[in-house]
């Protein structure tokens, strides 16, 4: 049987397989530069230039000096805090928001849709928000102000409302005709049906709080609740490492030791969601795809 592949075909596939390669290579270099960086001398990395493949004498005296610092540690406890408390409300919330518009016998659905849509694109602005957070609901200086604002993401919604009003009605009928109550129907049969666009969520919502440090500078006033990534905003963007170096480091470079704890503090901050990553990752394609697609 003669081959249907055409010598175009497999030249698209070389060209392809090439560009892949590079993409892979771009994006996994930064990564590595960092957690390359942040095991290397301190002086011999500032001292360069070029490509980094290897570590520059291995010393593990930026994480010793990162970890001394109570501040990184007391970030990571108050960001675990947002990120548990922040995502169970989020998956809840937005879960019995979409099971309300997924059901085919609502009033104004349209109506409603287009309103939530609406906010995708247009929102009151920085300032009222900030105002009605603070005045109003008295959010200023509490974890709340960085969970409640958020607690429903529209595209988030969109998915899960997509990929709940794909199940079949007759499993809801069969339900009602035993006699069970909605939250019964969502938390037993939906949601059950659902876990990749569930896994999903949990995905989305886990890293957008992990990564959040805008409105933690907003409304949070006392240092000691401050997460991880505002934390290490101030170390990266303020330059501040002061409190790291100053009482560990006598006569060496200050600013060299410096840098590999600015590498060591983006791995620490970096390394829980890569390790959570891998065991969503068989959900992720297929729950984007029934959310996005079915319906």
């Amino acid at each position: 049987m003669k081959s249907t592949i055409t010598r175009g075909m497999r030249l698209f596939d070389v060209f392809n397989n090439i560009f892949m390669f590079l993409l892979m290579i771009v994006m996994i270099y930064p990564l590595w530069y960092v957690v390359i960086a942040s095991i290397s001398d301190s002086i011999q990395l500032m001292s360069f230039q070029g490509i980094l493949l290897r570590p520059l004498g291995y010393s593990l005296n930026a994480y010793k000096l990162m970890a001394k610092n109570p501040m990184i540690l007391r970030g990571y406890i108050n960001t675990i805090y947002i990120v548990v408390v922040g995502v169970i409300l989020n998956i809840l919330f937005t879960s019995v928001t979409a099971y309300f518009l997924s059901r085919k016998n609502v009033y104004w659905q349209k109506y409603i849709m287009l309103f939530i849509i609406f906010t995708m694109f247009f929102s009151g602005g920085l300032i009222p928000s900030y105002l009605i957070n603070t005045n109003l609901f008295r959010l200023k200086n509490t974890y709340w102000a960085l969970i409640l604002p958020g607690l429903i993401n529209t595209y988030n919604l969109v998915i899960m409302r997509t990929a709940f009003s794909a199940i079949p009605d007759s499993l809801e009928e069969s339900a009602k005709i035993d006699g069970a109550s909605h939250w019964r129907i969502l938390f037993t049969i939906i949601i059950p049906l659902s876990k990749p666009v569930m896994a999903v969520m949990v995905l989305y919502y886990a890293v957008a709080h992990w990564n959040a440090w805008f409105n933690a500078n907003i409304y949070l006033v006392e240092r000691s609740k401050y997460p991880l990534q505002l934390i290490l905003r101030e170390i990266l963007i303020g330059n501040d490492t002061s409190s790291m170096t100053v009482q560990a480091v006598e006569a060496a470079d200050h600013q060299s030791v410096g840098e590999t704890i600015k590498y060591a503090v983006i791995v620490a901050a970096t390394f829980p969601i890569l390790c959570i990553y891998p065991f969503l990752q068989k959900y992720f394609v297929k729950g984007v795809m029934v959310g996005a697609i079915k319906g």
